[in-house]
């Protein structure tokens, strides 16, 4: 995941690239989200292909390796979680008018760790202030990496298991179940891509909700990664196979990603364009990785605005 404008641009490098980096001295022992909203386990009982080991879940401020110094970006801290092997999902309600859309949000974090503030609940007030319900998902990681393209499986079946029950209890929870997206950044990027093309289901179902469709109706998509590698001279991930199924989809890139280069999204968008599936891509010059939706003094922290104008156009928005 991380770099992002030149002085916030490495800030969440170490976060995403490496669990390793230097924590504070004063984690919290798991994450839970603010007052009034409740985790809701994904899971009836163990998930598949359920990990032990590896420690306790546990959130951290990232700080600089060399001067111990708390890590800004936007002039803000920032915070990630570890340990994940109980996934959950959080629901934020509109705060604003109920448009009866919903999207679950992916956070970041290179499979390794979760970057749910800056990625996650900041993309949530966003969301429910422009009357669209907010899904957090807190999937599992680190994941065993496979494949040539360094795949998750464990997180997608978890993404997969939360449309299930989203969709499955739509009208329960005020929603459209025509008007369920995803949205994804940097590894959580990566995810909304796979799940926006690969709707065979990736695990046995396990009650009711499993019995509905996984695919988004749409889906955005921020500095995603495992498209291509430089390594393979940018040749496509062959397990992404867009096709007219595939659906509406926005991405956003910085030219200046030196994590994950900005290719991933180029050809990501020619395959949708070949498919024949609509789609909008912005790609600014100035941002690196990782941006968010905090300002940091670069062009691509306007992005949030021209995504609000595409949700609109597809109706997510109403009139």
């Amino acid at each position: 995941m991380p770099h992002r404008s030149s002085s916030a641009g490495a800030a969440l490098i170490a976060l995403v690239l490496l669990a390793g980096a230097p924590l504070d001295a004063d984690a919290q022992s798991g994450w839970q989200p603010a007052s009034g909203h409740t985790q809701i386990p994904l899971w009836p009982g163990n998930p598949p292909q359920a990990r032990s080991g590896g420690g306790a879940e546990a959130v951290h401020h990232a700080v600089d390796p060399d001067t111990k110094a708390v890590k800004l970006i936007g002039g803000k801290p920032y915070s990630y979680i570890e340990n994940v092997t109980q996934p959950t999902i959080t629901i934020y309600a509109p705060t604003t008018r109920n448009t009866g859309a919903a999207i679950i949000v992916y956070p970041g974090g290179g499979f390794n760790v979760l970057a749910m503030d800056i990625e996650g609940t900041e993309v949530c007030d966003w969301l429910t202030s422009n009357g669209v319900a907010c899904v957090l998902l807190k999937y599992r990681v680190p994941c065993q990496h496979v494949g040539a393209y360094r795949e998750c499986p464990q997180a997608h079946q978890d993404a997969q298991r939360a449309m299930s029950i989203v969709r499955s209890r739509a009208r329960e929870w005020k929603l459209d179940p025509h008007k369920i997206g995803v949205m994804g950044f940097s590894a959580g990027a990566h995810m909304a891509i796979m799940s926006s093309t690969r709707f065979d289901r990736r695990y046995a179902a396990v009650d009711a909700a499993d019995s509905v469709s996984s695919r988004p109706d749409f889906a955005l998509v921020l500095y995603p990664g495992r498209m291509a590698y430089r390594h393979t001279n940018f040749a496509p991930n062959p397990d992404i196979r867009v096709t007219a199924r595939t659906p509406p989809t926005f991405l956003v890139h910085a030219y200046d990603d030196d994590v994950n280069p900005v290719e991933n999204s180029l050809l990501y968008s020619a395959a949708l364009r070949k498919a024949g599936v609509p789609a909008e891509i912005h790609v600014y010059a100035k941002g690196g990785h990782a941006f968010g939706l905090r300002q940091t003094g670069v062009s691509a922290s306007g992005w949030p605005q021209l995504a609000e104008a595409w949700l609109k156009s597809l109706g997510v928005l109403g009139d």
